[in-house]
């Protein structure tokens, strides 16, 4: 018998747009993705959004795109876009980058 977690790894390419840079939002995004044992990062860009890169089962990252909706109490979270694509496994952790 097959895990299915094992057999659906894919990618979230995750923008999260509102008051979500200088809140605690990237280290929020790290401590969730790895209780789930989800792999990637998450990034400030200029415009103001937060940028994540995450692998893992499907399940697991659909979770943690369901707390990213609400992130930590300081952040007002106004969008979430997500992008569905094939894992590349070039992650072994989950940081966060500047």
């Amino acid at each position: 018998m097959t895990d299915r977690r094992a057999t659906s790894r894919v990618r979230a390419h995750i923008l999260v747009s509102g008051r979500v840079q200088g809140v605690g939002y990237r280290a929020f995004a790290a401590r969730v993705a790895t209780q789930r044992k989800l792999v990637g990062g998450a990034r400030n860009l200029d415009d103001g959004r937060v940028e994540l890169d995450v692998e893992g089962a499907k399940d697991l990252i659909e979770s943690l795109v369901a707390d990213l909706h609400v992130g930590p109490p300081a952040a007002r979270v106004t969008g979430v876009i997500v992008e569905w694509n094939p894992a590349t496994d070039r992650f072994t952790d989950f940081q966060v980058w500047y």
